[in-house]
């Protein structure tokens, strides 16, 4: 189980680091980096779906990862909670992947580009959308037995 919770660690660090430089980017209308031939990230960074109300869809993203972070790092001290952090951990990466489908089905079908750094992010969210799955069965056998 811990091998589980690190891997999710690990996925939600990269999806934080990855989701902050996009909404430094954002933020400072400052040239993006894209591997050539990968994508066109400029044309993702600069549609009308690359903020909501306003905000960066990034900084929400770079949010729910440190959000994440912190319930990771946090659960075993907080052990009356535990149960809980995991439900809520659950909710956000699902609510991530499923918003990361939409927005990869946006790139696709929409924009007709992608874009490297979201793609790692959306990538991030399903491993840790995957990780809590197999956290809440091994929850749900511990509680049954």
């Amino acid at each position: 189980m811990k091998k589980i919770t690190i891997i999710a660690i690990v996925a939600s660090i990269i999806g934080f680091v990855d989701s902050a430089y996009l909404t430094i980017i954002k933020l400072t209308n400052s040239p993006i980096y894209c591997t050539p031939g990968l994508g066109d990230c400029e044309s993702v960074q600069n549609s009308q779906w690359a903020t909501i109300w306003g905000i960066p869809i990034a900084l929400l993203g770079a949010l729910a990862f440190l959000v994440l972070i912190l319930c990771f790092v946090f659960e075993k001290r907080i052990s009356i909670l535990r149960n809980y952090i995991d439900y809520m951990i659950f909710g956000i990466s699902f609510f991530g992947f499923i918003y990361s489908l939409y927005l990869t089905y946006l790139e696709l079908f929409v924009i007709h580009a992608i874009c490297q750094w979201c793609v790692l992010s959306a990538i991030c969210m399903t491993i840790v959308f995957i990780t809590t799955i197999i956290r809440l069965k091994e929850l749900q056998s511990r509680t049954s037995k």
